[in-house]
C-alpha cells in the first residue's frame, strides 16, 4: 500500500506545482481569491476576484465547513486573523503533507 502511495506522490506534486505555475495556490495566501458570493470582510472586488483591502488583513480560503483553527468565517471564506496567521489549505482526500496539522477540513502549518 506504502509503495503505491509513494507512487501518486509525483503526480500530486506536479498538479500542485501546476497550480502554482498557473497562479492558483494551494495554500492561503494574503492575494486574490476567486470571488464566491460576496467577497470576505478587509477584501474588495476586483473583477472575478477579491483582493485585499490593504496588507494587514489576513490570508483567505474557500470555506469547506467550519473554519480552521486562527481563521474566522467570512460569508464563504475563511480569513486568517491578520497577517500572522499560519498558511493552510483545503485538505484533498487522506491524511496532511509533513509540517501540517489536520484542522476540519483544512491542513494547517505548524
Amino acid at each position: 500500500m506504502r509503495k503505491r502511495a509513494m507512487g501518486r506522490l509525483p503526480v500530486l506534486l506536479a498538479l500542485a506545482m501546476g497550480g502554482v505555475l498557473a497562479g492558483i495556490s494551494p495554500l492561503a495566501a494574503q492575494g486574490p481569491v476567486p470571488k464566491k458570493g460576496s467577497c470576505p470582510s478587509g477584501y474588495n472586488q476586483s473583477g472575478d476576484y477579491c483582493v485585499p483591502g490593504s496588507s494587514s488583513v489576513g490570508p483567505a480560503l474557500p470555506r469547506v465547513g467550519g473554519c480552521p483553527t486562527g481563521y474566522n468565517q467570512s460569508g464563504d471564506y475563511c480569513v486568517g486573523s491578520g497577517s500572522s496567521a499560519k498558511p493552510a489549505m483545503v485538505r484533498s482526500g487522506g491524511s496532511c503533507p509533513s509540517g501540517y496539522n489536520q484542522s476540519g477540513n483544512y491542513c494547517v502549518k505548524q
